[in-house]
């Protein structure tokens, strides 16, 4: 690190604004009748949800070290408008603030028609194999 203090440099951090963006076409595994988040025949919240996660994980992925991964800790979430089996989503996840191993995002779902849904979300880098032995410990 320069002579720049470390709120400069998460300022300039190289990390901040990247973007990825993630295409789908819902399924009808992918409804709510059938993920059992409700009754109704559209994209159900989880499998957004779920979306949105995996859009955020590919924006963080290439700055991670090898053995590295990130975990889900948060995720504010807003599901807007209704999606219909076989139209497509597009998903949108922006890095906008890194702290230590807890890295933000703001991320956007839109259907062909529509802002499906909107998210905050926070994920923490961990070592995968230490993360995994310390979960899989908890057997006993």
């Amino acid at each position: 690190m320069t002579s720049m203090g470390l709120t400069e440099w998460l300022l300039f951090c190289p990390v901040l604004h990247t973007m990825a963006k993630e295409e789908l076409i819902v399924s009808s595994s992918q409804l709510a009748c059938n993920v059992g988040s409700g009754s109704v025949s559209v994209y159900a919240t989880p499998m957004m949800v779920a979306a949105m996660e995996h859009c955020a994980c590919s924006a963080l992925n290439p700055f991670l070290d090898e053995g590295e991964t990130s975990v889900g800790i948060m995720i504010n979430t807003s599901h807007d408008a209704a999606t219909p089996v076989d139209m497509k989503v597009f998903v949108e996840a922006t890095i906008t603030a890194v702290k230590g191993k807890k890295v933000s995002f703001e991320i956007i779902a839109r259907d062909e028609k529509d802002i499906i849904g909107r998210a905050t979300h926070d994920r923490f880098i961990v070592v995968q194999d230490r993360f995994e032995a310390k979960a899989n410990a908890k057997k006993g």
